[in-house]
Formats: C-alpha cells, structure tokens, sequence
C-alpha cells in the first residue's frame, strides 16, 4: 500500500521539523552544515578560502595566548537541548571537556563561541546566534565581520542577555581578558 504524502511537500528520509538533533545525525556527510534553531534547520554550505583563511589565523592568536587548561578548537558540536544544536567557527573549551571525549560540548563547556561571518550566514551570525548563545549561557561571542575591514565584534553576558558589542575595527588592537588575556589587530586574520 503506498503512502500518500500532502501536496507540494515529498517524504523526507531525515524527518520532519521541528528536527532534533537525533534527526540530524542522519543527514549526509554532504559538505553543508546543518544547524537546529528552535527544532528549524539552518543549512550553510562549505565555508570559503578567505572563511578558512580567517578562522586559522584566529585559532594561532587565540593558541599562543591561551593557558594549557584552555583549548581552542574549530567546527564544534555544540548542543545545547534537543532542538538546538550548532557548529561554532572557533571555541574555547576546558581542556578537561575537549579529553573528556564524546560527540558534542553542551552549554557548561563553552567559555568563547566564535563566528566569521558570510554573506549566506549573515543574518543569524549577527542576530539568531548572538541571542541562541546567550540564552545558552555562553560567557562571549565573538563574531568577525570580514567585509568591514575585518571588524571583531565581542558580545559579553550579562544575565541571560549579551550587552551590545564592543567593535574592534582593522587597525585597532582589542585588548581581551575573556576567557584569557589576549591581544591582536583583527587585521590579523587576513594577514
């Protein structure tokens, strides 16, 4: 006997939202990145050059300044409930969280969620995750703004709520205490 679907909408083999994120792990290693929002599926493709370029010249700024207890990964999971789960460009983590092992840091492991910014990726870069993680109880954001010089923006918490960010434009030196003292240009990241 067949099953018949509604109109305009054909059986998906993952699921139908809201999506968990048991869901998610049956998608295909398909090179996009799949993200749950509130059980909705955010899907952005492979990051770019320039992207990866200002990822890894984030990661040697945040390494050679961090404590041995502190490590700084890229492409996490991150889940903080079963219908929000995400894969921040850059964390800090306790090295004791990372060693631990499993498939994905929750909410208590996160110090620093970082994002470079793309066009596709603007929008919930900028508004949805700077509100997701603070909801989380992520200590900072950091999001990198690539078109604009680059432009590092740190969101702090304050309650369940970030403050507005502080701007560290190309040219600048942002001088960090959280979650380690650091110090760099964010021209850097594309030096």
């Amino acid at each position: 006997m067949a099953t018949i679907e509604p109109a305009g909408r054909p059986a998906s083999p993952y699921g139908d939202p809201p999506f968990t994120v048991d869901d998610l792990l049956k998608f295909p290693e398909d090179g996009n990145r799949y993200e749950l929002f509130d059980g909705n599926l955010l899907v952005s493709s492979a990051p770019t050059i320039l992207h990866q370029v200002a990822i890894t010249n984030a990661m040697h700024v945040l390494l050679n300044a961090a404590p041995r207890e502190l490590l700084t990964l890229t492409n996490v999971n991150f889940r903080v409930s079963d219908k929000d789960y995400y894969i921040p460009d850059l964390v800090v983590v306790p090295r004791s969280a990372a060693l631990r092992g499993g498939l994905m840091f929750s909410p208590r492991d996160m110090l620093l969620a970082g994002e470079v910014v793309s066009p596709s990726t603007q929008k919930q870069d900028k508004s949805l995750k700077a509100v997701a993680y603070a909801e989380a109880g992520v200590p900072a954001y950091w999001r990198f703004e690539l078109n604009e010089g680059p432009t590092l923006y740190v969101y702090e918490l304050n309650g369940d709520s970030y403050d507005p960010p502080t701007a560290y434009k190309a040219g600048t030196t942002a001088r960090l205490t959280w979650p380690f003292p650091v110090r760099f240009d964010p021209a850097q990241l594309l030096d």
